[in-house]
């Protein structure tokens, strides 16, 4: 991906409904250009789709946390499998440091969050983790 790439990608996380003649003037290009661009992003999979992004204050979140996972020599794919399994788990994240990866976890009660820490409690491979939870967010 080049700069026009990168500044049209930014413009559509910043509002993915923007028109292509928007963008187009943004960018500095013309709308075909930035269509093909876009096609063409979307087909190498640089773009795996568009979203809706809405206010926190106007759904109720639950309870929502970040786990740090460490794992048992080379047992990371079949952790992901179990946690694929685990209905709070909404994302994982494969990272660097202390924790070979990060669950992203959500639960509409306290008692369903416990549940879910049971489980993933349970699943082999995990040697370790440490859990936080969300008390307020900010997007960008």
């Amino acid at each position: 991906m080049d700069g026009p790439d990168l500044k049209l990608i930014a413009l559509l996380r910043a509002d993915a409904r923007v028109s292509i003649t928007e963008l187009a003037r943004a960018v500095g290009l013309s709308r075909g250009a930035v269509q093909n661009r876009i096609d063409r992003m979307i087909a190498r999979g640089d773009i795996l789709g568009f979203t809706v992004k809405v206010h926190d204050r106007d759904q109720d979140l639950g309870v929502r946390a970040m786990m740090g996972i460490a794992v048992e020599g080379e047992t990371a794919a079949a952790v992901i499998k179990a946690l694929r399994g685990v209905t709070a788990v909404e994302a994982i994240h494969m990272t660097n440091g202390r924790w070979d990866m990060v669950a992203e976890l959500r639960a509409d009660t306290l008692t369903g969050f416990s549940h879910a820490l049971d489980d993933i409690r349970r699943i082999k491979g995990i040697s370790a983790s440490e859990t936080n939870l969300l008390l307020e967010t900010y997007r960008f």
